[in-house]
């Protein structure tokens, strides 16, 4: 039941509300993008930061882990 829920709202979703909703996320990927690869992370790990709950973990983690590029 919560799958077809799920299908029914992004069916419901227009062109424009889509286009809104990658660039808002493409607001968000770009710059982690760029500070997970200058702290020495792989990059892809940005994606992340679109998974609730997982992207404020995410935040405190860049904020209070030794990144790898300051170890050498």
């Amino acid at each position: 039941m919560n799958e077809i829920i799920q299908l029914a709202f992004f069916q419901n979703l227009h062109f424009t509300e889509i286009l809104m909703i990658a660039l808002i996320a493409l607001f968000w990927i770009v710059p982690f993008w760029m500070i997970f690869k200058k702290a020495g992370y792989h990059p892809a790990l940005s994606l992340l930061i679109l998974v609730p709950l997982v992207n404020v973990i995410l935040v405190y983690f860049l904020a209070f882990a030794r990144w790898p590029i300051h170890r050498n």
